[in-house]
């Protein structure tokens, strides 16, 4: 388990140091309360990532979460597989790594392995981090991360049966 946690956080950064396409797109300060819309009042999972869904709860998120960054996308032969995202609660102070894994792969694959996070540039490492093995469910969310001060970014991978290494991806840096 070790070393899989070693390689996990080994090709996190390597991602990041190698850049990942939007590493440093969508910094700057959260959106005004008016232009987040108004929260979720259903407690039903969704891609958009719902922080009152039963997960969620679980996984200690915030009701008042909301998306902050850009979405990333973990590709599997060339399409899309899962949506990963990073939301940020301003009454709790913390951010949270999301993944949604979609149906066209759910269908497909079965029982593939999980795993999300928040990346601290100033820290360099993830924090939050949690996994999922051997899973069918479409909906991930990282514990909470304290690092509402620090530059960030959500990671997601996503390993199929087979696959010698995770597909991930990794949001736009948020200072």
């Amino acid at each position: 388990m070790r070393a899989r946690k070693t390689a996990i956080a080994a090709s996190a950064c390597a991602f990041v140091l190698l850049g990942g396409g939007s590493a440093l797109a969508g910094t700057g300060p959260a959106p005004a309360p008016g232009a987040r819309g108004a929260a979720p009042q259903s407690t039903a999972p969704s891609a958009d990532g719902n922080p009152r869904s039963a997960k969620a709860q679980a996984a200690g998120v915030c009701a008042d979460a909301y998306q902050i960054g850009t979405t990333a996308y973990i590709d599997r032969g060339g399409a899309h597989a899962a949506s990963v995202k990073q939301f940020y609660s301003p009454s709790c102070k913390q951010n949270y790594g999301y993944v949604w894994v979609w149906k066209s792969f759910r269908d497909k694959i079965k029982d593939y392995d999980v795993s999300t996070g928040v990346y601290s540039y100033s820290r360099d490492e993830i924090l939050g981090q949690d996994w999922w093995n051997g899973t069918n469910s479409a909906e991930f969310w990282s514990l909470p991360a304290a690092t509402a001060a620090e530059c960030t970014a959500a990671i997601g991978q996503l390993r199929a049966p087979g696959d010698p290494l995770p597909g991930q991806a990794l949001t736009s840096k948020r200072c």
